[in-house]
């Protein structure tokens, strides 16, 4: 009788709360740092994992750090701080374009809810965008001087966020995924929706309705083709 398939495990955690969470103010592409209470959250998550018995390979994660420092609380919670960690900017958050940094009810009294509403949850509609001049712009960021300008946003949809994470899974993740790696991936709330929606062949309409608060930790498991056989929420 053959032996049963190996299960692939791929597991996702979005960051852990960080200042403009808190002040609800529009982050995107900002390097903006965790709370004390993210930090906390972020470790809650390791002890999870651990409790489990979870072991990991590779990390993903963004080029933001509340992204790596969530990554690095929870392997250095769970003796794991010698593992590779892989940085990437197509794991970024959803570029806010020229909206990041400004409070959400600041911007609900002055343009209405409904258009905030939509910048926030239309699968399409793009955010005001940065000038290319704005020294907000990535173009001017060192960590970003190996990318070309036409690659880098000046604002996202959530379509675009979707189109730019997709080939780091296609060329990067997967791969990693059929030679077995055991993986996490830490990210951010609209490049995990992404994710989900192609893992999980997500209608694009039901994408915005796709939630993963801060902390949350999902597992997907496969079959070796990387056809998707289970999901579920560590608690």
């Amino acid at each position: 009788m053959p032996s049963a398939q190996p299960t692939i495990k791929l597991v996702i955690v979005r960051h852990g709360e960080n200042i403009w969470n808190f002040e609800n103010r529009f982050c995107g592409w900002t390097d903006v740092e965790m709370t004390a209470k993210g930090r906390e959250q972020t470790k809650v998550s390791a002890e999870i994992l651990r409790r489990h018995g979870y072991e990991f390979d590779l990390c993903h994660t963004s080029v933001l750090k509340r992204a790596i420092e969530t990554v690095w609380i929870i392997l250095k919670e769970m003796n794991l701080s010698w593992i590779p960690v892989q940085k990437h900017w197509r794991l970024n958050e959803r570029s806010y374009g020229a909206l990041q940094g400004q409070d959400k009810a600041d911007l609900a009294a002055k343009y209405g809810k409904e258009q905030v509403d939509r910048w926030r949850w239309d699968y399409r509609e793009k955010p005001p965008l940065l000038n290319l001049n704005d020294k907000r712009h990535p173009r001017f960021d060192r960590r970003y001087q190996g990318v070309k300008t036409s690659l880098l946003p000046a604002g996202e949809s959530i379509a675009d966020t979707y189109r730019r994470v997709l080939p780091y899974w296609q060329k990067t993740i997967a791969p990693d995924l059929k030679k077995g790696k055991r993986i996490l991936i830490s990210g951010h709330k609209n490049c995990l929706r992404a994710l989900i929606k192609h893992i999980e062949g997500v209608p694009e309409q039901e994408v915005p309705r796709l939630d993963m608060p801060l902390g949350v930790i999902l597992v997907y498991e496969f079959n070796r083709r990387l056809e998707l056989q289970k999901k579920y929420f560590l608690e």
